[in-house]
């Protein structure tokens, strides 16, 4: 056998590779409101620069895409270009002989359809399409919050300004600040450094110890009467800024609280019921605004009543029911679905599950609730049976690790066939076919069917979390547009069809996250303000920090982190511990101040609608 010596890294390799780590990280970060055409450029020159050049697709083909997308940037295409793009990238798309040329024609191809009007535009006016805010944590944000001036404003200790700023866009902070799934993260600037920076985890640091903050003062009142059905985030966002207006608002609520999902659908142990009330006592504070508790709109009282005494009306019903699995035996007692088990929870009605066996059968972050829920309730085992791969489940990975942590198991690739139920009708077993993983579909590996024989799970309650449905139907007797079980709504919250109507929340996008309702109900309340000939302007006193001129020196995240399983998992106090002081201070320094320096610095000045 020759001599053999151990393949060392040199320093060219060491160098690409962290160049790759950049690049991955940058990518990661990359911001929706950029050029289309000058990332799908830097995407082909990647491409062109990691083929071998082998095959012609490759080596001519790419350097002629990379050409003609270099000429519409630099104004010298026509619109014959485009039509030349489309040729090249088809030709190479299908003929190339790996992965590299395959997908750098594919992505050209789909690039020439998706932004037509983009290289129109950089052919005939020489600029790009849409291309505004240049603080991506800002625009990430579907409320719009100040991320750069409340971080800001932690790291300077006043932490009662920062929830003023927060307030400004979202009158729900406190409970953002724990259950959020803060999007504004995934293209934080910080990335290209080190990691994004713990946005959530500083608001929850800032909520705590802000101490009493008033609410804003009410402006002069107009007199007019406003209807808002339906009290979950949406709703109360909307009341909050409705009556700041001075309008005069009525919430109806058909159950016994406010909160609509926050509270009947996610457990205290993640929202604590009290730290809800704090927010919701805030928002009705501001005066002017009667809740009915009890009462359903639509089979008891028409949308058509409601226009005769208010002048505007805002829908907002949310998503309160269950999807089915459409199983044989689903009839049977003890299979019961996710939103009726949390919203009873919800209602301080905590069923006993002690030494039982439970199947949970979903994915998303209801079906980790429900499972985390049921080993607090006693549960001898949780099994979550899914019938993709634990790898594209549609919950956060924070909540699948902590209810693996908790004792729950995740039974990946176990398509659900059948509940099967004793002789008095009582499910004891659920059965499931293993999947093996197949082709892309929706952007998601799709499952299919093995050859393996199907498994017996038994159990003594299968608790169905697949999903919610809106209950539409009343709204849509009275001619309100329906589509598929959602409200029909534009994106200004209105109907066409109907004056004085508007709706948003998860009853016009399905069920979204707790930020998109808040961003509903503040878009439907600045669009009913105007509906009614008002153009109020919400603004905020608060002085943030001068942005410092700083060395940015890579630094370690600070995560958020629970207590311990073993503690945590057999009570419904709040799980998740806050920052120190030490720790919020130093995460706060990390910001790059995107909103002051760099293309940030051209907002200055500008006037936003609030």
């Amino acid at each position: 056998m020759s001599r053999l010596e151990l393949n060392d890294k040199t320093k060219v390799q060491s160098t690409v590779d962290e160049l790759y780590e950049s690049m991955e990280r940058r990518l990661n970060a990359g911001q929706t409101e950029i050029c289309p055409i000058d990332l799908v450029s830097s995407f082909l020159k990647a491409c062109k620069a990691q083929s071998c050049g082998k095959c012609t697709p490759c080596r001519i083909g790419l350097a002629t895409l990379e050409k003609l997308f270099d000429d519409c940037l630099d104004g010298k295409a026509t619109l014959e270009t485009l039509k030349l793009i489309k040729r090249t990238a088809e030709s190479v798309y299908t003929s190339a002989d790996c992965a590299i040329g395959y997908e750098a024609g594919r992505m050209a191809v789909k690039a020439i359809n998706a932004f037509y009007d983009d290289f129109v535009s950089h052919i005939e006016k020489g600029t790009c399409i849409g291309v505004s805010n240049s603080v991506p944590c800002r625009n990430s944000c579907p409320a719009g919050v100040d991320i750069p001036g409340y971080v800001s404003l932690v790291e300077a200790g006043r932490y009662a300004d920062a929830v003023r700023i927060l307030r400004k866009d979202n009158p729900l902070p406190v409970t953002c600040a724990l259950i959020c799934e803060h999007p504004c993260e995934a293209k934080c600037r910080r990335t290209f450094v080190d990691a994004p920076i713990n946005i959530r985890g500083l608001k929850r640091y800032a909520v705590d110890n802000a101490g009493e903050v008033l609410v804003p003062k009410r402006m002069d009142l107009t007199g007019k009467k406003i209807a808002i059905v339906g009290g979950g985030p949406a709703g109360l966002t909307a009341a909050y800024y409705l009556a700041l207006m001075g309008h005069d608002i009525t919430v109806f609520e058909e159950k016994k609280h406010l909160g609509g999902m926050l509270r009947y659908g996610i457990p205290a142990y993640r929202l604590p019921r009290e730290r809800l009330d704090h927010d919701i006592n805030d928002i009705l504070s501001v005066g002017g605004i009667t809740v009915k508790h009890g009462v359903r709109i639509g089979s008891e009282l028409p949308v058509s009543e409601l226009k005769k005494d208010y002048d505007a009306v805002y829908i907002t019903i949310g998503a309160h029911t269950d999807k089915k699995l459409g199983l044989e035996g689903e009839d049977a007692e003890g299979v019961i679905s996710a939103v009726d088990m949390l919203r009873a929870i919800g209602d301080d009605v905590y069923p006993d599950y002690s030494g039982q066996d439970i199947v949970v059968v979903g994915g998303g972050n209801v079906a980790m609730d429900v499972a985390r829920s049921s080993i607090r309730l006693g549960a001898k085992s949780v099994k979550i049976v899914y019938r993709r791969r634990k790898d594209d489940m549609t919950a956060l990975p924070e909540e699948v690790a902590g209810a693996i942590e908790e004792g729950c198991e995740v039974m990946e690739l176990y398509a659900p066939v059948k509940i099967e139920k004793d002789e008095n009708g009582k499910a004891v077993a659920l059965w499931a076919k293993p999947q093996i993983i197949g082709t892309y579909a929706w952007g998601r590996p799709k499952p299919v069917n093995s050859d393996k024989p199907e498994v017996r799970i038994a159990c003594d309650k299968v608790l169905v979390a697949i999903g919610q449905n809106i209950d539409s139907k009343d709204f849509e007797c009275e001619g309100i547009p329906v589509k598929r079980g959602n409200l029909c709504a534009g994106n200004d919250c209105s109907f066409r069809e109907i004056d004085g109507v508007f709706a948003g929340g998860d009853c016009v996008t399905g069920p979204a996250t707790v930020i998109k309702a808040i961003a509903a109900g503040k878009v439907a309340a600045a669009n009913i303000d105007a509906y009614l000939g008002f153009d109020h302007r919400l603004s905020t006193d608060v002085e943030v920090p001068v942005a410092k001129v700083s060395d940015r020196e890579p630094c370690g995240r600070v995560n958020m982190v629970e207590r311990p399983a073993e503690e945590r998992k057999n009570d419904f106090k709040l799980m998740e511990c806050g920052m120190c002081e030490a720790e919020a201070k130093q995460e706060a320094g990390r910001c790059l101040r995107c909103d002051k320096f760099g293309l940030g610095g051209f907002r200055e000045g500008r006037k936003d609608r609030w």
